[in-house]
C-alpha cells in the first residue's frame, strides 16, 4: 500500500514536470502514476506550529494533526483545510493508527520533541518537515541527518531565511570569496525574550486542557507549573535550547552557507551563570573553525551582549539588535536583522558595488519541501542530511559550552565531530546525547 501511493506521488510529479523521476529524495523508488496531493499529518498546531500545518493545508490535503492542547485541537477543526482532518493527542497513535494514509509530517513541538517525532515519522518513510533547531541535542542531529539520508526521505528543517534571495546571494559571493579569506564572524540575537536564569515555577495545577504527562513526553518527571506552556519552554534544559537554538538557525544560517561552518575545533563560552537547569539570562560564545592553515574565531552574543562594532562597520550603523557580520581580508560583509533578508558589503565603513554571482532562486520555503516530495526537485536547501543537521550540530554545540559555564566561564572544549566526543570532558556527555523517558526514545535506536 505504501509503496504504491509513493509511486503515484512521484510519477505524478515526473508528469507535471516534463520529466521522469525515477530515485528521488523524496520516497527513494522508481515510480510511476497519475497525480494526487500529499497528505500531510501536521505535530503540533501552536506556535510556529499554525503557520507550519496552514503551510501544508496550502500545498497538500491534511488528513490528521495532534497537539496535547485541547483547545487547540478543538479550535483547529474550524479552520478551512482542517475540518476533515482526524485529530490525536499523541502523534506516536496518530503515526501507528493512519499509517500509510499519511505521505509528510510536519513537526512544531518543544524542542525535546523534534528528534522522536521526526525520528518515528521518517523510519515509517514519511517526509518530513521540522521545525528549527532541528533537534534538542547534537546527537540527534547526527542521528536525523542519517535516516534522512540512508531513507532518501524529503527533508527540511524550518529556518525560512534559507529561502531568501539576499541570504542565498551573500552566500554565494561568499563562496567565490569577494570579501577575501574571511578572518572572523560576529552573530548577534536579541534572545532571550523570556525569563531564564532562575528558579523552577511552584507547582500548579494542571489546566484541564493540557495534557501534561504527553507534553513531557521524553523530558525527564518534574511537575507543572505556570511558564511551561505554551511558550516559555525554551528557557529550560530539559525542553529547551535557549535563546542559541530558538534564533541562531536564523542568525548563523547566512555565514553557515557562504562560510560552511560546520564541525567547529573547539568552543568557549562566558555566561552570567545558570543552575544547570535554566539558560543564563547572557551568553558570549566563541566557536574556532579550521579553514585551510587559518583558524576562523565565530563568536555568538545573545542577552545584550554585542561586539564593538566601530572597527568591523567604519561609520556603517548596526540596524537593530541582532545581524550577522563577516570580516574578510578585503572587505566586511554585514546582514541586519535574523533571516539573511538584506546584506551590505562595506570597504572601510562604505557600501561596495557587487558583482553578478549565480545562485538558485527559491519558490518559498515550504513549497522547496513540498516540491521534494512530488520529485520536482532534488532536495530543499535546508534538507536533513547536508544542511540542516550539520547546522544544528554546530549551534547546539555552543549550548555544550554554556552549560560548562554555569559558574561563568568554561573551559576551552575541543571538539571531535567524528566520535561526537568533548575530548576530555565526560561530564558533558550527557548534553551531547541525553537520556530519554520511558521508550519515548525508541524510535532514535
Amino acid at each position: 500500500m505504501a509503496s504504491s501511493r509513493r509511486r503515484f506521488l512521484q510519477t505524478t510529479a515526473a508528469i507535471g514536470a516534463g520529466v521522469f523521476v525515477g530515485k528521488n529524495r523524496s520516497f527513494g523508488e522508481d515510480s510511476k502514476s497519475p497525480n494526487e496531493k500529499v497528505q500531510y499529518a501536521c505535530i503540533g498546531i501552536g506556535g510556529k506550529g499554525d503557520s507550519d500545518s496552514k503551510d501544508a493545508a496550502a500545498h497538500g490535503t491534511i488528513v490528521a494533526f495532534c497537539d496535547v492542547d485541547s483547545d487547540r485541537r478543538e479550535a483547529r477543526v474550524k479552520v478551512p483545510g482542517f475540518e476533515a482532518a482526524q485529530r490525536f493527542a499523541d502523534y506516536r497513535e496518530m503515526l501507528d493508527k493512519l499509517g500509510d494514509k499519511i505521505d509528510a509530517v510536519t513537526v512544531s513541538t518543544p524542542d525535546h520533541h523534534h528528534a522522536p517525532a521526526a525520528a518515528m515519522a521518517m523510519k515509517m518513510g514519511k517526509a518530513c518537515f521540522c521545525q528549527k533547531p532541528l533537534t534538542h541535542t547534537v546527537w540527534e542531529a547526527r542521528k536525523l541527518a542519517k535516516i534522512a539520508e540512508e531513507k532518501k526521505l524529503a527533508t527540511q528543517m524550518g529556518n525560512q531565511g534559507t529561502s531568501e534571495p539576499a541570504l542565498r546571494k551573500a552566500a554565494a559571493l561568499l563562496k567565490k570569496d569577494f570579501i577575501g579569506a574571511i578572518k572572523e564572524v560576529h552573530v548577534i540575537t536579541n534572545r532571550p525574550v523570556w525569563a531564564q536564569g532562575g528558579p523552577r515555577p511552584p507547582k500548579a495545577e494542571v489546566p484541564k486542557n493540557l495534557d501534561w504527562d504527553l507534553w513531557l513526553g521524553p523530558a525527564p518527571e518534574r511537575d507543572y507549573g505556570p511558564g511551561y506552556h505554551p511558550f516559555a519552554w525554551r528557557g529550560w534544559w530539559d525542553f529547551g535550547t535557549g535563546a542559541l537554538g530558538d534564533m541562531a538557525c536564523h542568525t548563523f544560517n547566512l555565514p553557515f552557507a557562504g562560510v560552511g561552518l560546520a564541525n567547529p575545533t573547539s568552543i568557549q563560552a562566558w555566561t552570567t551563570g545558570h543552575n544547570r537547569d535554566s539558560y543564563p539570562q547572557k551568553s558570549k560564545i566563541r566557536f574556532e573553525f579550521k579553514k585551510g592553515d587559518n583558524i576562523v574565531p565565530v563568536w555568538w552574543y545573545d542577552g545584550g551582549n554585542k561586539p564593538d562594532y566601530q572597527p568591523m562597520l567604519g561609520d556603517y550603523k548596526f540596524k537593530g539588535n541582532s545581524g550577522a557580520i563577516i570580516v574578510g581580508e578585503k572587505y566586511t560583509l554585514y546582514s541586519a536583522g535574523d533571516y539573511g533578508g538584506e546584506f551590505v558589503v562595506l570597504d572601510k565603513g562604505k557600501p561596495v558595488d557587487l558583482p553578478d554571482v549565480e545562485w538558485e532562486k527559491s519558490p518559498g520555503h515550504f513549497t522547496e519541501f513540498h516540491e521534494t516530495i512530488l520529485g520536482k526537485r532534488a532536495s530543499a536547501m535546508s534538507n536533513f542530511a547536508n544542511y540542516a543537521g550539520p547546522l544544528t550540530e554546530t549551534i547546539l554545540l555552543g549550548n555544550l559550552a554554556v552549560f560548562a559555564a554555569a559558574e561563568g566561564e568554561s573551559p576551552k572544549i575541543e571538539w571531535n565531530a567524528e566520535k561526537l566526543e568533548a575530548v576530555g570532558h565526560p561530564e558533558l556527555q550527557k548534553i551531547v546525547n541525553k537520556e530519554y523517558r520511558g521508550q519515548w526514545g525508541a524510535p532514535l535506536a
